[in-house]
Order: structure tokens, then C-alpha cells, then sequence
């Protein structure tokens, strides 16, 4: 199975293609590139301000491989605002507006997915998941959900009536596996879409602007120790990030691998012909850390 039901009407790709750092003025050829590799899962955001590049990247890649809009799966975000940063919070009308800059900028009528990027402002969080409502009811967004919430902010949505996201995007490798936000996530028909899988390779976010305080202090403390990949993608006859990514496909989650390189990104496609076997996946439940690096689900004020 290469998909995996989202909705009753709406499968998700578990193969898609990460455009985070990646800047306006690359991202076309890359987005074109990871088409043309076979990925079908395209996925972006209003804060990563490449939009623009992303949806030029599929036009070029419908035409040249001769694909359907219906083809593919675009997923992007709403930017909440943070006032901590002085950026005021979406209300239910900015948040319906936002989604059609966005769909103005991608050159679409519609996404398949809408997510909220964080859950930020505590007061403003119920206007904005109207606002996804309202677009999904419209059709402008075939289904919405939310990337970054804990346990908490969902069963604030279900408290005040509202329906259920149907996904959270959230940091999850082998050293961030969160069982009990995944437990509470399926016993809720909510599909967890993974981000920063490759997390425990040496080369994660090795490339020059792509650190942070959290990359670098983990360099420092010499967290990755990326030995176990090492023997099982030998084992198995591919690379480490191959197993990282199978590993989330395995357990149910798709996947957003990205990279500006056209080898990565056809290498990491392949993650299909293989599977994982009993022994190293139980292996694999015992390298938990706890919280991940990129965002701190327990506290959302402390961004990436």
C-alpha cells in the first residue's frame, strides 16, 4: 500500500515531499524534480514564503509528465500569527483569506489538505480551526487538520462542538516517537503525518542556514550516534535515511523527506521494495528520547 485513508473520500500519498528551507527561487525545480521521481505528496506552508515556487514546480511537473491536478496531493498551512512575536492571531475571516492568498500564490482552486501550523495563541485557536471549516465547506480545502497539537489542543476543538482534525503533522523518528500523542491521535481517526524523520542522521540539517540553537547543541553533545541505522541499512542493502523512512511507513505514518539534491530525492522514493523485520523494529521502539527538536509539543510557545 503506498496510501492511506484520510477521509472516506481523500487517500494521503505515504510518500510526500518536504519544501521546508527550501527558497522561492529553488523550490520549482526541486518540486518538479520530486514529481518526475514519483512522489505524489506535495507539501508546503504560508510560512515558509515559497508557495509561489511550489505551485510552478507542479505546473511544470503536470505538464512535462503529463498528470492531472487530481494526481496529486498539496498540502499547506496557515500561518496562526504568534503575538508573542508581535504578529496578531488569525481570526476566522483572516484565516479564510490567508488560504486563498495561498491558493493564489500555488496557481490551485483547491488544496487536499489544510493545516494549522502550530497552536500558537490559546484565545484565537477556535477562530482559526472555524475559519478551516468554513474553507473545507466551500472546497477550497478537501480536508483540514492541524500540525504541531498535543493532546490538549485537540480535545479543545472536540469540546467546543467542533469536528475532529483529520491530521496532525509532528516530529516523529525513533527518537521521538510520542506513543501516547499517537495513541490518543488513532483512537481518534486522526492520521499523524511525520516531519523530521531523518532527525538521528549525522547529516541532518548539516547544510549551510539550516542549523539551530537545537541542531547545534545536539552536535555538541554528540547526539548522533546514527550507528544502529548503519547496521540495518546494510543489513537490508540500502541507506540509513531509506530505514528511517521505512521505518515510518511501517508504523503507519507518511513521510516528508526533502532534499534540493536529485539523487536524495529519488534514493529516498524507494522505500517501497523492503520492509523492516520484527526483531529491528522492536529494536527500534526502544531508542525513544522523549521530545524531538524541531517543536515542543507540551510547550507550543517554544518554536522551532
Amino acid at each position: 500500500m503506498k496510501t492511506r485513508t484520510l477521509t472516506t473520500e481523500l487517500e494521503i500519498p505515504y510518500l510526500g515531499f518536504g519544501t521546508y528551507l527550501i527558497s522561492n527561487a529553488d523550490v520549482a525545480g526541486v518540486v518538479a524534480e520530486a514529481i518526475r521521481a514519483g512522489y505524489r505528496h506535495i507539501d508546503t506552508a504560508e510560512g515558509y514564503q515559497n508557495e509561489s515556487g511550489v505551485g510552478a514546480g507542479i505546473r511544470q511537473a503536470l505538464e512535462s509528465e503529463n498528470l492531472a491536478r487530481g494526481d496529486l496531493f498539496v498540502t499547506t498551512k496557515l500561518w496562526p500569527g504568534n503575538p508573542a512575536w508581535g504578529q496578531p492571531a488569525k481570526t476566522t475571516q483572516s484565516t479564510v483569506t490567508s488560504l486563498e492568498a495561498s491558493l493564489e500564490r500555488l496557481g490551485l482552486n483547491y488544496v487536499d489538505l489544510y493545516l494549522i501550523h502550530a497552536p500558537y495563541d490559546r484565545d484565537q485557536r477556535l477562530a482559526q480551526w472555524r475559519g478551516l471549516v468554513e474553507l473545507k465547506r466551500q472546497g477550497k480545502a478537501r480536508a483540514i487538520g492541524v500540525s504541531n497539537f498535543s493532546i490538549k489542543h485537540i480535545e479543545e476543538l472536540k469540546a467546543a462542538g467542533l469536528p475532529v482534525p483529520v491530521a496532525n503533522q509532528i516530529e516523529l523518528h525513533p527518537w521521538s516517537q510520542k506513543p501516547d500523542l499517537v495513541r490518543y491521535l488513532a483512537d481518534n481517526a486522526i492520521t499523524p503525518i511525520a516531519y523530521s524523520s531523518l532527525v538521528p542522521l549525522a547529516t541532518w540539517r548539516t547544510g549551510e542556514g539550516q542549523n539551530s540553537a537545537k541542531t547545534d547543541q545536539m552536535k555538541a553533545d554528540g547526539e548522533h550516534a546514527d550507528a544502529p541505522f548503519k547496521v540495518m541499512a546494510k543489513k537490508y542493502g540500502v541507506s540509513e535515511a531509506q530505514v528511517l523512512l521505512r521505518w515510518a511507513v511501517q508504523k503507519g505514518y507518511p513521510v516528508l523527506p526533502r532534499s534540493i539534491r536529485a539523487d536524495r530525492i529519488r534514493n529516498n522514493a524507494d522505500i517501497f521494495g523492503f520492509q523492516i523485520d520484527a526483531a529491528d523494529m522492536a529494536a527500534i521502539e526502544g531508542m525513544d528520547r522523549g521530545d524531538g527538536v524541531a517543536w515542543a509539543i507540551g510547550d507550543p510557545t517554544k518554536a522551532p
